[in-house]
């Protein structure tokens, strides 16, 4: 279902340093091309692709997240071209190595049979608080971002994995089998639910135990609620496995029209005999 893993995949978790060397990175990409995204999306797109029923490359997913959206034409082996983004191949090549890092450690999570969210092993977005981090700001820096729309918790996230899923809808297709589409419909409702905008009462922080209220209970459990749907549509497409396409067998002319080897006879006196 999903590319294979690189060979440190026992590689240790993406620590906050790494987290933030990321961040830095990306900020560096986003001054030559202006639709770079942030890590929060970036994690969303890259937990739909460890979901997505095909096993993408990265020659083809890369450019849709970091370029123009033209997979890249790579032959087995050979190493990815520079996307127009990176400054140089080692930059891209470290980001790829991060990028990788973050991917075996989702697929572990996913893979893992967890009864609680609350449980180490349990996958755990890459989603932040923005609203309780503006809060938290001293006055004059929260008044440089007045009138600034500020995303709700776990709305960033969402909206790269329904990029993901937007951008492969043959591979997120509804499958004949009832139960499995009433299972996937389900799931993506819940992820598609977070990314719209919280606008319940603010009565918790997630950026900080301390911090103003800037987060709905009903938005955190919405959150809890998509990420056991990353579970299950995890689960859902390794069940079913790859798709198999449908073999269309042209029609075979009439026993008594012209034989389709154009001998001249009727096809039940040629081919047909």
């Amino acid at each position: 279902m999903n590319h294979p893993a690189p060979s440190d995949a026992g590689a240790p978790a993406l620590g906050p340093d790494e987290l933030d060397e990321l961040d830095t990175l990306l900020d560096d990409l986003r001054t030559r091309g202006e639709e770079i995204p942030q890590w929060e999306f970036c994690d969303g797109f890259l937990a739909a692709l460890a979901c997505t029923r095909r096993s993408i490359a990265p020659a083809e997913y890369l450019p849709m997240l970091l370029g123009d959206g033209e997979a890249l034409e790579v032959a087995e082996g050979e190493p990815l071209p520079l996307l127009p983004a990176f400054t140089d191949a080692a930059q891209q090549a470290r980001f790829i190595e991060l990028w990788m890092r973050r991917w075996n450690e989702v697929v572990r999570q996913l893979d893992a049979e967890v009864k609680s969210l609350d449980e180490d092993e349990a996958y755990a977005p890459e989603a932040m608080d923005m609203r309780g981090a503006v809060a938290s700001l001293p006055e004059q820096e929260r008044a440089e971002l007045e009138g600034q729309e500020v995303p709700s918790f776990g709305q960033v996230w969402a909206l790269g994995f329904m990029f993901a899923v937007e951008n492969w809808p043959d591979e997120w297709a509804t499958p004949r089998d009832k139960e499995a589409a009433q299972w996937l419909d389900d799931a993506l409702e819940r992820i598609v639910a977070l990314t719209e905008d919280d606008t319940g009462k603010p009565e918790v922080c997630m950026y900080s135990e301390d911090g103003a209220p800037s987060t709905s209970k009903a938005r955190v459990e919405a959150f809890g609620e998509a990420i056991w749907a990353v579970y299950d549509l995890r689960q859902l497409w390794k069940s079913m496995g790859p798709r198999v396409e449908t073999l269309r067998k042209p029609p075979e002319p009439g026993r008594n029209d012209p034989c389709w080897c154009g001998s001249g006879k009727k096809f039940k006196k040629c081919h047909g005999a």
